[in-house]
């Protein structure tokens, strides 16, 4: 028995550490690229170091217009920390979001979605939904639903509080 059970530590061990490290990768943010509504490019991986609210919408979707407002203020109030990415849920034209965005002056990228889109984050066919990701790239929460102010006062404002590793909070 004794010579077993140091064997079956390290399987456990084993187990364990591909356990912690599928966690990792399963959290870790996917390096996502989209095309604004302007045709530029917008990665994930360019706000490396803030905390990415990836928000889920369509222009026919209520919740979805009422949140918005929110989340403009959002960004324009912690521009230095969190950026805001608008995803457009099918279907939606280029030019009926253009006039759309302009009409509640959005301040933050916005870039038509597909269902492929939402689905690296959710099956779920919830509108809106906003992906948290926090600003060392891991996805903290997936919001299904408006992204309430005490909602995001508990899980987003602590997040903006956090400075990277590698980076100094000092000038």
């Amino acid at each position: 028995m004794k010579a077993r059970l140091p064997g079956t530590i390290k399987l456990a061990l084993i187990v364990a550490l591909v356990s912690v490290k599928v966690y990792a990768q399963v959290n870790k943010a996917p390096s996502l690229e989209l095309t604004d509504l302007r045709g530029h490019k917008v990665r994930l991986s360019d706000y490396k170091g803030k905390v990415v609210l990836i928000n889920f919408w369509a222009t026919w979707c209520p919740p979805c217009r009422t949140e918005i407002p929110e989340l403009v203020r959002w960004q324009r109030e912690y521009r230095s920390g969190l950026q805001v990415i608008g995803v457009t849920y099918p279907p939606q034209t280029q030019s009926e979001v253009r006039r759309f965005t302009r009409k509640l002056r959005l301040n933050y990228p916005v870039a038509l979605g597909t269902k492929a889109t939402k689905l690296i984050f959710t099956s779920s066919e919830t509108l809106p939904m906003t992906v948290v990701i926090d600003s060392e790239g891991i996805v903290r929460y997936v919001i299904e639903g408006i992204l309430f102010k005490e909602e995001f006062d508990q899980k987003v404002k602590p997040l903006l509080a956090v400075v990277p590793s590698g980076t100094s909070s000092s000038p």
